[in-house]
């Protein structure tokens, strides 16, 4: 019985061992994976910062004239909203925060008679709202860990028609914010309507807001060109061209943030699996090495009990 244990104590080892060697590759990768995601956010930030500035600009000039264009909804009664997860797990939480925060936004703004429509990005949503019986409009997958500006356009492109067409009031994106590799924060934020010039941060996004108010954040008011601005065509109109332009580069953003903190997750998440393994490989081996030992001390005691039977029988005869 002792030695089937052993074996069983040694199959185990071996399982825990090749699993590590899986987890150790897992986190190398993602590590390897963080510092690129990092430089593509940085890469990125002209861009969003430039379309930021001329949304800023556009927008102090047009006043009142922008209509729903700018501003938060006071009372949305329609709502996009746009997820952002990635396409694979082993993540730790990375995935599970963001869909529960958006299946929270989605069950208190339904309570409140807010007519919700969903768009995911990234595979692990897909079977999360099925199983919840939240309709899913579209989905996207397949780029998450790596996306590309063209990746982004895909997913903007059915998000500003459905603005502008005054089909819904208001577009929400829920996704994770990168702010270090020590820190990422799941947020909801406003794509539509266009955000406040003063409600812009250094980074050329707007702080998270939920339906029917501004949520402050981190941001930064950020200052008005210096100088006389002509626009062609007008600033109301030209906010409306900037309606697509505005939310494929919010967009790309919010996936560039989303594949940087989903690396960071898996390889906090793997280095935990890592550590694990080891402390249950010192544990089973600690086992097994007790199972061997009580195996010897049987074997022993069986060899004594014979010896000692073979002396009784050898006095008798």
């Amino acid at each position: 019985m002792a030695g089937g244990q052993e074996r069983i104590l040694r199959r185990r080892i071996r399982t825990v061992q090749a699993t590590q060697k899986i987890t150790r590759a897992f986190e190398l990768i993602a590590a390897s994976q963080i510092v690129r995601a990092q430089n593509r956010i940085a890469g990125a930030r002209p861009y969003r910062r430039g379309i930021a500035e001329v949304l800023a600009a556009a927008a102090a000039d047009a006043g009142h004239n922008a209509g729903r264009v700018l501003g938060v909804p006071e009372s949305p009664r329609r709502v996009l909203v746009v997820a952002v997860v990635a396409d694979r797990g082993l993540c730790g939480a990375y995935n599970a925060n963001v869909l529960r925060l958006t299946e929270r936004t989605i069950r208190a703004g339904a309570a409140q008679g807010i007519e919700y429509r969903l768009m995911t990005v990234g595979r692990k949503a897909q079977a999360f709202f099925r199983f919840r019986h939240i309709d899913v409009e579209q989905s996207f997958g397949g780029f998450t860990d790596r996306p590309t500006f063209e990746d982004a356009r895909r997913v903007a492109a059915p998000v500003a028609p459905v603005f502008l067409d005054e089909e819904v009031d208001q577009v929400l994106i829920v996704s994770t914010r990168f702010l270090s590799a020590g820190s990422q924060v799941v947020e909801t934020r406003q794509l539509l309507p266009l955000p406040e010039p003063a409600g812009t941060d250094a980074d050329g996004t707007q702080a998270g807001v939920t339906p029917g108010g501004a949520t402050p954040g981190d941001a930064a008011d950020r200052r008005p060109s210096e100088g006389y601005t002509e626009f062609e065509p007008e600033s109301p109109e030209l906010l409306v061209e900037l309606v697509p332009r505005h939310v494929e580069a919010e967009i790309f953003g919010a996936l560039l943030e989303a594949s940087a903190s989903e690396h960071t997750a898996r390889q906090r998440a793997m280095a935990a699996a890592t550590d694990n393994a080891e402390d249950l490989v010192t544990t089973l081996t600690r086992v097994m090495n007790r199972a061997r030992q009580d195996a010897i001390t049987t074997e022993i005691m069986e060899i004594v009990g014979g010896a000692e039977a073979l002396r009784q029988a050898a006095d008798a005869d």
